[in-house]
């Protein structure tokens, strides 16, 4: 199976959609950040300096999927159709687990802004948090599903 973003020689490029067939297409991706104990209870508890935590966090992966095609070079702008970003308190890790979901009607997947909506929400949770614990460690970013399209389905 060959790499789709290069071309003949070898240079990148980005790929020619306009035979692909337009349908509903969707992909969900997951992530978490892991933190210390104290950090995770000034978060669940709503005691962050700069606010509500996990509000802002799912404001920054909806606008980050938005704006993937500015930040991945080679995805095409698509007329994202609804982008659902959820943050769950995780006590186990602890810290919090990351899910987003991009729909679209298109010629291409959605995988991309998910991944990113996924990112920059673990990003944005370290922002607000980092004065108090700069070892956060952000984890597990991946697709768990990704439907539509000649690819068809796939499920972690």
């Amino acid at each position: 199976m060959a790499l789709t973003h290069f071309d003949g020689k070898g240079d990148a490029h980005m790929v020619d959609v306009t035979e692909k067939a337009v349908t509903s297409r969707i992909a969900t991706a997951e992530g978490h950040i892991r933190m210390a104990r104290e950090t995770f209870e000034i978060i669940s508890e709503g005691r962050a300096k700069k606010g509500d935590v996990l509000s802002v966090a799912r404001l920054a992966g909806i606008m980050g999927a938005k704006k993937t095609p500015e930040l991945i070079p080679l995805c095409h702008p698509l007329p994202v159709t609804k982008v659902a970003v959820e943050l769950t308190l995780d006590p186990e890790l602890p810290g919090v687990r990351i899910e987003g979901t991009v729909k679209t009607t298109g010629q291409t997947g959605v995988e991309m802004e998910a991944l990113t909506a996924v990112s920059t929400a673990a990003l944005t949770v370290y922002d607000m948090a980092k004065a108090v614990d700069k070892a956060m460690e952000i984890g597990g970013i991946r697709v768990t599903l990704k439907d539509g399209g000649k690819s068809g389905r796939y499920e972690a």
